[in-house]
């Protein structure tokens, strides 16, 4: 497995150059990046605009296996309001181009969020014929749709999750699965061996349940929380997963952010057993 580190597990103000070679340092092999509203990489970025990362990752001794964006919570590719998910299909169609830029096999996506406005089935309905569509931008890419499920009150279970992937009927639209936010309704272990090698990217994060469920601060440090890892990496063993698990540790540590990246890689070798 690829031991990487999300772009998003570092200050705000922290170049890309600063992320990648505190990553380095610290003993990662890869650094996801990501799409931002502002930033080094942005909607206004292209392909060509990719390829001082490319180069900076190949300096630094980083790969750039996976990609990912928080433009969805904003403008997600389903909703309600036809304008904003317009603009959120622009945006999963824009982490995709940029995405094959840098050589990531694949990029997150939260499809949408069920709200009081936005019913589950219409939801359910809604993903299946919008990214069966967005399946061919994915193709002609080469670059793998990871759909994730982020307390978006959407693909509560590992069987729904498993069957929308299936009725979307492309090898192109696939699962991004994050072990931390299951463990509040469910067993990480058993997501994994139930969404099988639909699998296609995983983030790491730790969750312990006795702070509250459906609560951000709930989220702790690596071997901190409630994930069963030894269950975690047998699952991903007996599915054949040797892909990017990516740390994800949110929000950074505001003073000596360091501690948190090299905390993170300690925790990351002896999850992988290193």
């Amino acid at each position: 497995m690829i031991k990487s580190i999300s772009f998003w597990s570092f200050p705000d103000g922290m170049t890309i150059r600063e992320r990648m070679t505190m990553a380095k340092q610290y003993g990662f092999e890869a650094i996801e990046l990501t799409l931002e509203a502002e930033g080094e990489i942005t909607e206004a970025s292209s392909a060509a605009d990719m390829a001082q990362f490319v180069d900076m990752a190949g300096e630094i001794g980083l790969k750039l296996p996976t990609f990912a964006t928080g433009l969805a919570w904003q403008w997600p590719a389903c909703g309600p309001d036809p304008e904003v998910t317009a603009r959120g299909i622009d945006i999963v169609k824009k982490s995709l181009e940029l995405a094959a830029a840098v050589g990531a096999k694949t990029a997150l996506c939260v499809p949408c969020t069920v709200t009081a406005d936005y019913p589950y089935d219409r939801a359910y309905a809604d993903c299946v014929e919008t990214f069966t569509a967005l399946a061919d931008d994915a193709a002609a890419a080469q670059v793998h749709i990871g759909l994730e499920y982020v307390w978006n009150k959407f693909l509560l279970s590992p069987l729904e999750f498993a069957r929308i992937i299936d009725e979307i009927g492309s090898e192109w639209v696939q699962a991004y699965f994050d072990v931390g936010n299951v463990v509040p309704n469910g067993f990480p272990d058993q997501w994994i061996r139930i969404l099988g090698d639909r699998i296609k990217a995983v983030h790491f994060k730790d969750f312990r349940e006795s702070i509250g469920t459906g609560t951000f601060d709930g989220f702790v440090d690596l071997l901190e929380g409630d994930v069963p890892w030894g269950p975690v990496m047998d699952a991903l063993g007996e599915i054949g997963y040797d892909g990017a698990v990516t740390a994800e540790m949110m929000p950074p540590y505001p003073y000596h952010p360091e501690r948190l990246i090299e905390a993170t890689s300690r925790s990351m070798d002896a999850i992988l057993g290193r």
